[in-house]
């Protein structure tokens, strides 16, 4: 009796939870396996209802890259995701004012409505699944913000044990093109080349130019933000040094190496495939 009652006081609640719970029978293969938007947090964050109501803990959803773009300017960014069935995923990421778009057409990401989903799920590897997008600054402003969700699936096509969560607001601080423009054309007291090869299995080189003496420091990150190598940490002479990261304890996947000069810095994507 005290169920009747509850559920005679809540009519407006019913109908769209028995429309969905009816929905999620055809599951994450029928429903949007090629993407859905408007889920993030910018949008009141309905996250991926269909497969559950409520965000897990277990998922972390997360985005890399600049936190400072020029205004007009371009950046690109990966879209992470960890835990839950770690089977296969889907995500959507939107901007508060910029313009959002893949890297390259026909991999995996696509546009709707201006923001940004996947075109088939992706398979984890290694408890992580990510996806490489391009940002463009506004004209105008001071800052912006990506929102991010993600899905976690079991990839059997049944959204019970799916799990989603949103990740952290990432602020994108937009710097006035006028500003700095005289720092801008005073070269670096250094030189950084591509790592090569790249892709690489298991070991790859980077080549760095010091134009003085100072103190180099070179460290490698994985797509989580955790440092795992460091290949250069002291004061070196002037002229070309060679250095060489060896991810065969590594799993594949994107890595970023930073080269420091004072207070100089500069960065490096690596991918490493086996």
């Amino acid at each position: 009796m005290r169920l009747a009652s509850r559920f005679l006081h809540r009519p407006a609640l019913l109908i769209p939870t028995l429309l969905t719970l009816t929905l999620t029978g055809y599951g994450f293969i029928v429903l949007h396996s090629s993407g859905q938007v408007g889920t993030t947090l910018r949008d009141g964050g309905t996250g991926c209802s269909c497969h559950t109501f409520f965000p897990s803990d277990s998922v972390r959803v997360w985005i890399t890259g600049p936190d400072s773009v020029r205004l007009g300017g371009f950046a690109d960014y990966i879209v992470a995701m960890s835990g839950g069935p770690a089977v296969r995923g889907g995500f959507n990421v939107a901007s508060s004012f910029g313009t959002l778009s893949p890297v390259v057409t026909g991999v995996g990401v696509q546009l709707i409505a201006g923001e940004l989903t996947q075109t088939v799920p992706k398979s984890f590897q290694n408890d992580t699944v990510s996806w490489r997008f391009r940002y463009q600054a506004p004209l105008s402003g001071s800052h912006d913000t990506l929102f991010s969700v993600g899905n976690s699936t079991n990839g059997n096509g049944n959204p019970t044990g799916d799990e989603f969560n949103f990740g952290a607001n990432f602020e994108v601080h937009l710097a006035d093109s006028t500003v700095g423009v005289a720092a801008e054309r005073a070269p670096l007291s250094f030189e950084m080349g591509q790592n090569y090869p790249n892709p690489f299995n298991p070991g790859t080189k980077l080549e760095v130019r010091l134009k003085t003496n100072g103190f180099l420091s070179v460290r490698v990150f994985n797509s989580l933000g955790e440092k795992i190598a460091v290949l250069a940490e002291g004061m070196y002479q002037p002229g070309v040094h060679t250095l060489t990261f060896d991810g065969a304890a590594h799993p594949s996947g994107i890595y970023f190496c930073r080269v420091q000069v004072g207070k100089e810095v500069a960065d490096r994507k690596m991918v490493l495939t086996k």
